[in-house]
């Protein structure tokens, strides 16, 4: 039998160097050509989310109705501007993630948090579905104290909501937002440039009980 070692993120001397700039990426947004690094309008909130393999989560969020724009990166590691192949490593500690800058007059951060909950098994650690390893743990890394009010409270409900079909208890990490480092270029949008590309995304089928739509 073969034994198998459970990912775990990297230590400060075990992890990758980095470097001291960013990768290249894209400018603007491959369906709805807005910038991906700003500005951002005036009164709009960024959330960032990890749920897996970041193609199809970012799918999930552009398409989402009150999201401006989207972007796809690592965050929540060590390792200072990575690349893809680094991240795949398990020596940065990153996890793939999506910036999503969205209007609070047009969906409710509690919105946002309902598509989060109900895109992915929140339950599995270091790996969601066949994807396994540091870079596809859950993760929440909010922006602001109402946030992570709104991102704790609704982990509470649909921690309930799981139990209550006999899911094991929910593993996100829930962080004030780290630096978040752009992918490269191709991974930006990826599923709208290459429709029939992989997508391994799958939820519990359990409803997580918040989000009303449009804020007050």
């Amino acid at each position: 039998m073969f034994s198998f070692k459970k990912p775990a993120v990297p230590t400060a001397r075990e992890a990758l160097p980095g470097r001291a700039t960013a990768i290249p990426t894209a400018e603007r947004h491959f369906v709805n050509g807005r910038p991906l690094k700003g500005p951002y309008p005036e009164g709009h909130e960024t959330i960032i989310v990890g749920l897996g393999c970041f193609w199809g989560a970012e799918r999930k969020f552009w398409q989402l109705p009150g999201v401006w724009v989207t972007a796809v990166g690592y965050a929540a590691g060590l390792t200072p501007n990575p690349t893809y192949e680094e991240v795949c490593s398990g020596l940065t500690g990153h996890n793939e993630v999506v910036l999503v800058v969205y209007d609070p007059a047009q969906v409710s951060t509690d919105t946002v948090l309902k598509t989060f909950w109900e895109s992915h098994d929140p339950t599995q650690g270091m790996r969601q579905g066949n994807d396994v390893g540091t870079q596809y743990r859950s993760g929440l890394y909010v922006t602001s104290p109402a946030q992570r009010a709104a991102a704790e409270a609704s982990k509470q409900a649909y921690a309930k909501a799981l139990g209550g079909q006999g899911y094991g208890a929910i593993t996100t990490e829930i962080l004030d937002a780290p630096a978040f480092y752009f992918a490269e270029d191709y991974h930006q949008q990826y599923l709208a440039k290459n429709p029939r590309g992989y997508c391994g995304l799958g939820g519990t089928g359990v409803s997580c009980p918040i989000g009303t739509g449009v804020a007050a």
